[in-house]
């Protein structure tokens, strides 16, 4: 349990759900954490929860934020090893409810924030390390509802293959996970109920939501130095969903 023994990361959205799941791994494995949250009683029940990590408060669709968890992390840590861009919104409507402020939110949370959040740490990674982003396999499917949602993950797993090419020659890794359903609770703020989710798993080969620690375990991997061949890749993780 050390394959991130000494190693430095990073995980945005770390408060809650597969983020906080994610920062627990990273400590299992011998890891320093950082974690960004943008609720405040969040962030502090995360870290009572976790215990040694530093909790960074930040607004993941702000620009000058990221420049605020760029400094935390110099400041805490000296460089990092590990980033995983997982914090996100999902937003889902009919193609005629959509505004242009929840437009701009979406892109700005799921897509413009990551983009500067690693601009701003450029200066801070080591030589060596890795980013994985957290996207989804919405960004492969025709699901109704889910066009801008679904527009942003498919930003990011670009990012995964462009970024690579750029990043590669500093050293720095990035490669993409891409969740189906995962027993989060995700799906209790998007209002559904146990007919909706149940449903929704009827959809997936493998009967059953994924756990949080299933996907998580699938980051660590990306980021441990066992995949240091591996460059502008996708890991499905969705029980089979995105096959049918």
């Amino acid at each position: 349990m050390d394959r991130l023994k000494n190693k430095r990361a990073l995980v945005t959205g770390g408060s809650s759900g597969i983020g906080l799941e994610t920062a627990r791994q990273f400590l299992a494995e011998g890891a320093r954490v950082a974690i960004t949250g943008g609720d405040q009683a969040t962030l502090d029940r995360a870290r009572r929860e976790l215990g040694d990590v530093l909790a960074i408060r930040a607004d993941a669709g702000d620009v000058n934020s990221q420049k605020t968890v760029a400094d935390a992390i110099r400041e805490g840590f000296g460089a990092l090893d590990i980033v995983f861009i997982n914090a996100g919104i999902g937003d889902f409507r009919p193609v005629e409810q959509w505004d242009e402020g929840g437009f701009d939110r979406s892109f700005a949370v799921n897509l413009k924030g990551p983009f500067f959040l690693i601009q701003a740490l450029l200066p801070v990674f080591a030589k060596p390390a890795t980013i994985v982003l957290n996207t989804s396999i919405n960004a492969h499917l025709g699901m109704p509802n889910s066009s801008i949602y679904a527009a942003t993950k498919a930003g990011l797993l670009s990012f995964a293959r462009t970024l690579s090419g750029e990043l590669l020659p500093r050293g720095i890794r990035v490669n993409a996970v891409s969740p189906g359903p995962i027993a989060t609770p995700f799906y209790a703020k998007l209002g559904m109920g146990e007919t909706e989710i149940a449903a929704l798993v009827s959809q997936i080969p493998a009967g059953r939501r994924g756990r949080p620690d299933e996907l998580a375990k699938a980051v660590v991997f990306l980021a441990s130095d066992e995949v240091a061949f591996t460059v502008g890749s996708e890991l499905i993780v969705d029980g089979g969903m995105s096959t049918l």
